[in-house]
């Protein structure tokens, strides 16, 4: 007999997993604050010249997390999320197709 448990993981967050995706999303942190977090980039990419162009190119801060699930993700302060997009597209890292905003 199989019970069923509704606040068992649901897979709303399946989409983690796949590859070949840019995820761009935003975290809400206190008050105003957020982050900007990007992830499943390329591995043959460098992420630390990428954040180095992000920095520049956006004037704000940000760091590489290592993650156990997501590999290196680059976070940054603020909401930069279109800017990251169209900065992605432009230096023809990644298709318009490949890339999602959440």
């Amino acid at each position: 007999l199989a019970s069923y448990d509704p606040f068992a993981d649901t897979g709303e967050d399946s989409d983690i997993q796949i590859k070949g995706n840019i995820h761009i999303r935003i975290q809400q942190r206190n008050g105003r604050k957020t982050l900007t977090t990007v992830q499943g980039l390329p591995s043959d990419l460098d992420p630390k010249r990428i954040l180095k162009s992000f920095k520049k190119d956006f004037a704000c801060n940000g760091t590489i997390v290592q993650d156990e699930e997501l590999g290196e993700v680059i976070q940054l302060q603020g909401d930069h999320r279109t800017k990251v997009h169209q900065f992605l597209i432009d230096y023809e890292i990644a298709s318009k197709d490949k890339i999602k905003i959440h």
